[in-house]
């Protein structure tokens, strides 16, 4: 069964009745008919983000966009729209959206320099041929239900030197521990229940496609990623080819649920874990993911440089504050509901909390991608003891 674009439901802002396959959708500068396929709303956020990241890359060269799963097109009018883009290129494979592609895409077809392509063939079709024609677009947008692991490879080869994949998972289960089995036939990876369960999704789907790039000699660099809790999103930089020491990105993350401790090892220098507090109850180990950075400062900084135009939603204005402020290192978080838990109390407040444990010498910062998380490179006992002192 052929991929196809992510969404629930269908949302009419201009008075229409929703039930009407003909009525219309607003959203910044487009407006579209959404047809009878699925549509989510709620996703603004990830569109507007990519139309950010569509103005930064266009600001360092031409860019050409491949919309692989376009749905309606509300993606593929947004970039043509709201970005410099030299060509659009929107592909689904319902070929019974054609007519609905192309009508909703008519209003790029006076403004690309070079005209736009609108297409229906499965994902894997379209991306083979552009293997054997050896075209390559700046940004590649793969927002895939389910999980898009198979078509990476294609995809990758697809991404032009510097050029970004923006991609999308739907698949919730497999990458936080729902689904074992199913993590292992998809992800090549064990994903085991985790508190930070959203990061924990990112980090394998940064490892698959990290393995993937390094795979056909590629390096890459994540430039954001973040989560709602349904779709894991993550935009990263081709290479031409692994920056130096690259995959010591790549490790592994255990748990302990009894005293809720996190250890991180790289894989390349992977050893017998330290001692936790009882010998005989295994850590709970996931991975191989990435262990590395998950947001790119510089590139949030230019993004919200250009995201002054009042057309863009507010909570992507706030998202991407929240991830301009968490670059994901290290790899260890904790929900301060899980420290009150673990001292018998409630839990600390999350502000006085990241300014005790900076007082004592060590990196706090709050999550960007769960709410009430700390991420630091204190020691495990080190948070329990200032959380405690905190309560009291």
């Amino acid at each position: 069964m052929p991929l196809v674009a992510t969404g629930w439901q269908r949302v009419v802002t201009t008075g229409a009745d929703p039930t009407q396959e003909n009525s219309h959708y607003c959203e910044a500068s487009a407006r579209v008919r959404l047809g009878s396929g699925f549509f989510q709303a709620s996703s603004r956020p990830s569109r507007d983000l990519g139309v950010l990241l569509a103005r930064h890359l266009a600001s360092r060269g031409p860019l050409r966009v491949l919309d692989l799963m376009a749905g309606c097109g509300i993606r593929a009018l947004r970039y043509g729209q709201e970005s410099q883009v030299e060509s659009v290129w929107a592909n689904d494979a319902d070929p019974d959206r054609l007519a609905l592609l192309q009508a909703n895409l008519a209003p790029l077809r006076l403004r690309l320099p070079t005209p736009l392509q609108v297409s229906t063939l499965t994902a894997q079709k379209l991306l083979a041929d552009c293997l054997i024609r050896e075209e390559r677009f700046e940004l590649v947008d793969l927002d895939a239900f389910g999980c898009p692991s198979a078509l990476l490879p294609l995809a990758l080869n697809a991404v032009s030197f510097g050029g970004v994949l923006y991609v999308a998972s739907s698949d919730g289960r497999s990458p936080t521990g729902h689904d074992r089995p199913a993590a292992i036939r998809l992800l090549g990876a064990a994903a085991r229940a985790h508190p930070a369960s959203w990061e924990l999704a990112l980090r394998l789907q940064l490892g698959v496609i990290g393995r993937t790039a390094w795979a056909m000699g590629r390096g890459l660099e994540p430039l954001f990623s973040f989560s709602e809790g349904r779709t894991f999103r993550t935009a990263v930089r081709l290479r031409r080819r692994p920056a130096e020491a690259e995959e010591r990105q790549l490790g592994m993350a255990a748990y302990c649920h009894r005293c809720g401790d996190q250890q991180v090892q790289p894989l390349i220098s992977l050893r017998t874990w330290a001692p936790c507090c009882a010998a005989d109850r295994p850590l709970a180990v996931s991975g191989p993911l990435w262990i590395g950075p998950l947001q790119h400062l510089p590139t949030l900084t230019a993004m919200g440089a250009m995201a002054a135009d009042p057309s863009l939603g507010r909570e992507a204005a706030r998202l991407l504050a929240r991830l301009s402020a968490d670059g994901g290192l290290p790899a260890r978080c904790w929900p301060t509901a899980e420290i009150g838990k673990r001292l018998g109390g409630g839990p600390p407040a999350l502000a006085a909390l990241l300014t005790a444990l900076r007082s004592g010498g060590w990196s706090a910062t709050a999550s960007a991608l769960m709410p009430a998380q700390v991420r630091t490179d204190a020691p495990w006992p080190v948070v329990l003891g200032v959380a405690e002192a905190l309560n009291r």
